[in-house]
């Protein structure tokens, strides 16, 4: 059996400004560190270790599991980092605070761009163009370690996580869009030896 830990970063400063963020490198918050804390105190509440760890390109994800490494006193994890696992990216808005843009762009077209499945925003991905860069290297990097019955745990965010939580859970696209990943709570899949879903859980704080 093999343990699987989905953790989106706690939250940064661009997050709690009301921007636009995507692939833009932006610092967590005190609270963000905060939550990533508790993180780790969570995953050592519920007795898991991990053999290996995936994280994306960007600081928020990486200082996020750098925190929780350190919580579960496994500082000298194995890490592999890649922009695979990044946030979506938001193209022309990025940086934009979330009421200027619909100000700039029109309420509609924002929710638009925001909630549908396919629709990118201008210069940027839509949820459908991220699962197409994300579960290609979930599939070929993180799967083939579950199957070995390792335990990985996975620092990364809301839309790169939908996008593997979309393919574990088989969601539709419809439910995917529904979906809200809260910052700094970790999600545990358990997994038996032929890649099968055996169990889900959330660990609140």
């Amino acid at each position: 059996m093999a343990t699987l830990a989905l953790v989106r970063h706690g939250q940064s400063q661009w997050n709690l400004e009301n921007r636009f963020t995507g692939w833009i490198d932006v610092p967590l918050t005190d609270l963000g560190r905060q939550e990533a804390e508790r993180a780790g105190r969570a995953l050592l509440g519920a007795g898991v270790r991990f053999d290996r760890a995936y994280t994306s390109a960007l600081v928020r994800a990486q200082d996020t599991l750098r925190i929780m490494l350190e919580v579960l006193g496994q500082t000298g994890l194995a890490t592999e980092r890649d922009q695979a696992l990044n946030e979506r990216h938001y193209g022309a808005l990025q940086g934009l605070n979330k009421a200027e843009t619909a100000e700039k762009y029109g309420k509609e077209q924002v929710h638009i761009w925001r909630r549908s499945y396919d629709v990118p925003p201008p210069d940027g991905e839509s949820l459908k163009d991220t699962a197409a860069r994300t579960l290609p290297y979930f599939r070929s990097k993180i799967v083939p370690d579950l199957r070995a019955g390792l335990n990985v745990i996975v620092s990364a965010h809301g839309n790169s996580l939908r996008s593997i939580v979309m393919e574990l859970d088989h969601l539709t696209r419809e439910q995917v869009l529904e979906l809200n990943l809260d910052t700094g709570v970790p999600i545990l899949y358990e997994f038996d030896a032929e890649g099968n879903t055996l169990s889900k859980k959330t660990l609140k704080p």
